[in-house]
């Protein structure tokens, strides 16, 4: 319909349309003010650059770790995430120390779950029990890993990759020695082990022993050690201890202090028969002549057992390449038992650093990332590692690898006995008493007992506690 009069004339269509079409636009502008936006790349974003430092070893694993970083960047055009070496354990501790204080920390670290209590301490990680609620990957993680991420019921970090330890041996060496059935327990172990110790070229002198044990105070001897420690029924959980009447306080007022000071009281007992049981294992390898002590602090070293000098060496399954590479023979059995199955859960985690919301929310993201079954796949195939992530695990490309790797089967199935070592704050100083007692055992100053008793004095005196 059209309306005219002596001065202008309009269609009341026409007018509808475009006054709905102005309203749109003023609708879309101001949602795009508001910050409601489509995802993907934007012209105009300068893309977050995150950091992450990790030290992924071999170099062929960094190799692997960068490919998939660069794959996470490609599909996350305004999340750039940078993959930097900054050396072993011993090298990064400093940097990381140093950069926290600094306040210039990286948005993201990969490290052994043991330093968690650290960086709580420091206020330096965000929990990420939030963002892992409300995301698919929560339910794909493999349980046995939530103790390694969880510190007084909140999670501080995500898993990246995880393995456990068993005994590698050369079948070659067990045939040669008329052994046809593995040891399950002590004991079997022991006797093999006495079997396995020869004078192979009858010159009057022991020159194949049956095992190498990692000698020295660091964390490499102690991972090794604990699943003894645990199979013999001994724990290293923190306990509340009493305060004294000075501690807590007497008459009004002084309460409240006096909770504190309770929960805030740990004590850590050492002195079990479990732990004495398995420094005394350990020792028992030494009298009997069947083991040998690695060169201090570098238990990882597999020179021995690759030449025939040892049958049997306690390790994990990132040795599988370089095993691999050898052309030795070699195979894989899991830890013997005493009281209980048991092996020390290894691996990395990925921490969270306090940046800014917007950088923690994108480290997430490629937390998330990491923990997926697409680069848990990738991972493991490459390096060796097992997947965090269950359908990894069943992942037809990953099922058909352990086909030709049937030792991966021993750690996986180990999987459901493996024990996480302690997060709390002070594990360092823990992990560093036991290590001094099992060096002093191994060497013969200390009697497995005294050793104990040692340590525990020493624990005492960190912890100000008294026993």
């Amino acid at each position: 319909m059209q309306v005219r009069s002596p001065q202008f004339s309009f269609d009341l269509g026409r007018l509808w349309r475009c006054a709905t079409s102005l309203l749109l636009c003023v609708v879309i502008l101001g949602l795009t003010g508001c910050g409601f936006s489509t995802p993907g790349p934007s012209a105009s974003r300068t893309p977050l650059k995150l950091t992450l430092w990790q030290g992924v070893n071999p170099p062929p694993n960094r190799d692997i770790l960068q490919t998939l970083v660069d794959r996470f960047n490609q599909s996350h055009p305004d999340i750039q995430v940078e993959s930097l070496y900054v050396g072993q354990p011993d090298q990064q501790m400093p940097k990381i120390l140093a950069a926290v204080v600094g306040n210039a920390p990286p948005d993201l670290l990969w490290f052994n779950p043991t330093l968690t209590g650290q960086l709580i301490e420091l206020e330096a990680i965000r929990p990420v029990d939030e963002w892992l609620a409300r995301s698919p990957i929560k339910d794909e993680l493999d349980p046995a890993l939530y103790s390694s991420m969880r510190f007084e019921d909140q999670l501080w970090s995500m898993p990246f990759d995880v393995n456990n330890v068993g005994i590698f041996y050369r079948p070659s060496l067990f045939k040669a020695a008329g052994i046809d059935t593995l040891p399950k327990t002590w004991d079997e172990f022991r006797t093999v082990a006495r079997r396995l110790t020869q004078d192979t070229n009858q010159d009057g002198r022991i020159d194949q022993h049956a095992i190498q044990l990692a000698l020295g105070k660091g964390e490499f001897a102690v991972f090794t050690w604990l699943p003894f420690l645990w199979s013999a029924g001994a724990t290293l959980e923190r306990a509340p201890v009493s305060p004294t009447a000075s501690e807590s306080g007497s008459g009004s007022g002084s309460g409240g202090s006096g909770q504190a000071a309770q929960q805030s009281t740990q004590s850590i007992n050492v002195r079990q028969p479990g732990a004495i049981a398995a420094l005394q294992f350990w020792r028992s390898l030494i009298t009997d002549g069947s083991a040998i002590l690695s060169q201090p602090e570098r238990g990882y070293e597999l020179d021995n057992f690759l030449t025939g000098k040892v049958a049997m060496q306690i390790s994990g399954p990132w040795t599988l390449g370089q095993l691999q590479q050898s052309g030795v023979d070699f195979d894989v059995f899991p830890m013997p038992t005493q009281r209980r199955p048991a092996t020390a859960l290894g691996g990395e985690n990925l921490f969270i650093f306090k940046t800014t919301p917007e950088r923690e929310r994108a480290a997430f993201a490629f937390a998330e990332y990491a923990a997926s079954e697409v680069f848990q796949t990738e991972w493991a195939l490459g390096t060796g590692y097992l997947p965090v992530n269950l359908n990894s695990r069943t992942n037809p490309k990953y099922r058909a690898f352990i086909d030709t790797q049937p030792s991966l089967k021993v750690f996986l199935e180990q999987m459901s006995v493996a024990q996480s070592r302690p997060i709390f704050p002070g594990y360092q100083r823990v992990s560093d008493t036991l290590g001094r007692a099992l060096e002093a055992t191994l060497l013969g100053d200390r009697t497995p007992d005294a050793a104990i008793q040692e340590a525990q004095s020493r624990l005492n005196l960190i912890f100000g506690t008294s026993s």
